[in-house]
This record gives C-alpha cells, sequence and structure tokens, in this order.
C-alpha cells in the first residue's frame, strides 16, 4: 500500500505529515518496514524518532544503490509508465491532482497477480483477517 503527502514544497513537514497520517492507520500488532531514500527528512532526528515510537523499521537505500530500496522504485517506475509519460500537466495543481487519483486507483483497484489477482488494500484485509 502507498502512504503519500504531496505538497509544492520541500519541507520537513511534508514527510513527518505523511509518516503521521500513515502510523495513525496501523494497528497496534502491525509494524510494516518503510521504505526511502537517502533525502535529509529521512534521515531527520524527529522522523526517525517517530519510527522508533511505532517500532517501525526503516529501509533506506544506500548511495547509489536502488536495489536498496526496490519496493519504493518499483512503484515510481509503475506510476510514471501508467501515469505521467506521454501526458501534458497545465499546472502543479493539475499534476498532483492526477498522482493522488493514481495513488487511489494503485491502493484500491489496480490488480496484481503477485497478490494473488487483489489490490494492495483487497491484499492487506485479506491478510489482516488471517492473523
Amino acid at each position: 500500500m502507498v502512504s503519500y503527502e504531496v505538497r509544492k514544497s520541500v519541507k520537513l513537514s511534508l514527510v513527518t505529515d505523511m509518516l503521521k497520517k500513515a502510523t495513525a492507520k496501523l494497528s497496534p500488532n502491525e509494524n510494516p518496514i518503510v521504505h526511502s531514500d537517502q533525502g535529509w527528512q529521512y534521515q531527520n532526528k524527529r522522523y526517525q524518532q517517530h519510527l522508533r515510537n511505532k517500532g517501525l523499521a526503516q529501509s533506506m537505500s544506500r548511495k547509489g544503490n536502488c536495489l536498496d530500496n526496490a519496493v519504493a522504485e518499483n512503484f515510481f517506475g509503475i506510476l510514471k509508465t501508467e501515469m505521467y509519460h506521454n501526458e501534458v500537466f497545465k499546472s502543479a495543481d493539475e499534476l498532483i491532482q492526477s498522482i493522488e487519483e493514481y495513488i487511489d486507483y494503485y491502493n484500491n483497484q489496480r490488480i496484481k497477480l503477485k497478490l494473488k489477482g487483489l489490490s494492495p488494500i483487497e491484499y492487506r484485509n485479506q491478510a489482516l483477517v488471517a492473523a
């Protein structure tokens, strides 16, 4: 499942707000791995403290090695191929709206064979019921 926050400027609150939204949706026994690149935001003490407080592990790619962060890199590759390439956006707001619509589609409707033909949300919910 993809959690996100879209803004027009780069500030620490961009990632900390997204992290808080995502972790607020977790049940007490859920401890997913949080994938990110080596951006300064993900190395910030407040961001990393929030991860520790929630008992979450951080997967941060090593410099120059996208395979360390293959999950995130794969998602953005899919997003670019399916939603971004060959499109023209009239404004940043239009691009943001398209990204938000795509992520909703990706999480709730887009089936994946690796997830037994389910969407990420359906697969997650099925796993939670089985646990």
